[in-house]
């Protein structure tokens, strides 16, 4: 594993993206950047996935993660709702994906989990935890989205060496999956 690692953090959302980023320096995490997009001021939800794929795309190339950890979209009743979530995870994946860096998604009851050891804490919970661990301070409620970002990226750290399988770009997915490409005949 090298000294210094950037991993970038998405909890992607279609009214609110959040996204984090921190670095492993000695083995040890700390606070990069936080934040998250507001998203309900566009019209449409293509310039929703849009803003999504730009910024996720503007802080890969300003902080060159060398890792990007995803936030599932949980499973709910609202099919259109899954659908949405789902599109706004594919556009953040893209942009990863563009630029090769590994991709890796975890179920949120699994970073709840990794974060503060109970799979069914509360986000408020999850913050307070990474405040702890990460030593930052956020009094601010509207930030839970950017704290679950954050959540991804540290449950991913954590994960690190324990056989987690990460998507790398297209092309070694092909290389490592002829058998599952189509080809014209």
């Amino acid at each position: 594993m090298p000294k210094e690692k950037i991993i970038l953090g998405i909890d992607p959302g279609t009214s609110v993206s959040g996204f984090g980023l921190i670095i492993i320096k000695n083995k040890k995490p700390e606070l990069l950047q936080y934040g998250v997009l507001h998203l309900s001021k566009f019209s449409t939800h293509a310039l929703k996935l849009k803003k999504i794929f730009d910024k996720t795309l503007q802080l890969i190339d300003e902080y060159h993660p060398d890792e990007m950890a995803l936030e599932a979209p949980f499973y709910g009743k609202n099919v259109q709702s899954m659908l949405k979530l789902g599109r706004a995870q594919g556009v953040a994946m893209s942009a990863a994906l563009s630029r090769e860096i590994p991709i890796v998604e975890y179920a949120p009851k699994k970073v709840k989990q990794s974060v503060t050891g109970n799979g069914n804490a509360s986000k408020e919970q999850v913050a307070k935890m990474l405040m702890s661990i990460l030593k930052f301070e956020n009094n601010e409620n509207n930030l839970l989205d950017a704290t679950d970002a954050l959540g991804v990226a540290l449950c991913h750290f954590y994960q690190a060496g324990r056989g987690v399988q990460t998507k790398k770009s297209w092309k070694a997915f092909i290389n490592d999956n002829p058998n599952r490409v189509l080809t014209k005949p």
